[in-house]
């Protein structure tokens, strides 16, 4: 090949190399502000507040570092994500922020392996989101007098997402009617989800064995970079 079509080419690669968005390095638990206390804690990043997938990894503590358990790739809301204490329900965005981790549940039995608290879905298990209700972002089996069906998940509906999930600590404590109900990381449906964090089925299986209720497990949920960046929780 001629010397100035070599030029040429390096100088076309390298626009191109240039022009590849770098990709962003992986969080880990000492890149957070908080970790919540705990030895466990799950990361869930996206590249930014419209990305609808992104990656979860899963870490715990041993000798005194953290060391990383686990790795998958995870989607978010359809609309994205946004900073947790300013969502609204209904808007199909994740909720960011760092939030612990009350149960999980199914309507598979637990895989073998589980030690966290695991409620089994039947039909009459719903998931009320009714803002009107006593029992709003609550379990409800069966379905509250006060709590309407059409503004309610019934769980079992839910054959692939829901054959295995955890419960998401979002505005769950405390809630604030109006911000959002029925946060979890399930497993993967058909796309991005209506606001939770999803994995495959098999990262869900990994997930339940390995999360250990007495090392208080956390999930930090957030963006590369901005207001929502992970690192700020």
């Amino acid at each position: 090949m001629r010397p100035g079509v070599v030029a040429l080419a390096s100088a076309s690669l390298l626009l191109l190399l240039c022009a590849v968005p770098a990709r962003a390095a992986e969080p880990s638990p000492l890149s957070l502000a908080d970790t919540g206390g705990g030895g466990q804690l799950i990361l869930a990043q996206a590249q930014g507040v419209k990305s609808t997938s992104g990656t979860l990894s899963w870490w715990e503590r041993r000798g005194g570092r953290w060391v990383k358990a686990g790795s998958t790739v995870a989607r978010f809301g359809a609309k994205g994500l946004v900073e947790g204490r300013a969502r609204k329900q209904g808007s199909n965005t994740t909720p960011t922020g760092l939030h612990d981790l009350p149960y999980a549940f199914g309507i598979k039995a637990a895989p073998g392996g589980t030690h966290v608290k695991y409620r089994r879905v039947n039909g009459s298990s719903w998931w009320c989101e009714d803002t009107r209700s006593r029992v709003y972002n609550r379990w409800s089996e069966p379905l509250a007098s006060d709590c309407r069906a059409s503004e309610s998940e019934r769980l079992i509906s839910y054959t692939a997402q829901y054959a295995y999930g955890v419960v998401i600590g979002f505005n769950y404590a405390k809630p604030v009617k109006g911000r959002g109900a029925g946060i979890f990381l399930h497993v993967n449906g058909r796309g991005a989800t209506a606001g939770c964090v999803s994995v495959s089925v098999d990262a869900m299986r990994r997930i339940l064995r390995w999360a250990d209720p007495g090392r208080a497990p956390h999930i930090a949920i957030g963006t590369v970079s901005g207001v929502t960046a992970i690192t700020r929780y």
